[in-house]
């Protein structure tokens, strides 16, 4: 590993924790079978597409637990964070308190969707968030209505971070 991905990936995990991504699709060259055998969840997206869902089932909250064996999309991923700080554009330390504050506006999500009764942490935060918005809203249950207004309000400010800082 280089110096930047020992610094940032073990204070990050976005990538594997589901706050970046639902799922991750295999690519040519992926053992399916051994990656299953490892411990990898996998589904058939489409006909010619697998994947994996997000949270990986391999991550322990800081790293890979199958990481020497890990899929060619893991291997080959670089959030923008890490692409700035290789670059000499944003230093290390300014990078973790944008993983930190990113982590923060998850863990928000995450708490306003238990809240409002959305508990799997094993599905993707983008899938929980779609659950709790997609069902009824009880117009007579102020907290309710507040918990939602909040939650879309803390998603809208995640994704906006997410884009800015991780996705570029």
């Amino acid at each position: 590993m280089n110096e930047s991905i020992d610094q940032l990936c073990p204070n990050c995990g976005l990538c594997c924790d589901s706050t970046l991504f639902a799922d991750v699709e295999l690519r040519a060259g992926d053992d399916a079978k051994q990656l299953a055998k490892l411990g990898l969840t996998l589904e058939q997206k489409t006909k010619s597409k697998v994947a994996f869902a997000q949270p990986c089932a391999c991550f322990d909250g800081k790293l890979c637990g199958i990481y020497h064996d890990r899929p060619k999309r893991c291997r080959t991923f670089e959030c923008g964070l890490l692409k700035k700080v290789e670059a000499g554009e944003l230093t290390a330390g300014a990078a973790l308190k944008k993983i930190f504050e990113a982590k923060r506006h998850a863990e928000k999500v995450r708490q306003l969707l238990r809240s409002l009764g959305q508990c799997d942490e094993r599905m993707a935060l983008t899938h929980r968030y779609t659950e709790v918005m997609s069902g009824p809203v009880d117009f007579s249950n102020e907290d309710d209505a507040e918990s939602r207004g909040e939650l879309m309000v803390a998603v809208n400010d995640l994704m906006t971070l997410l884009q800015r800082g991780f996705l570029r």
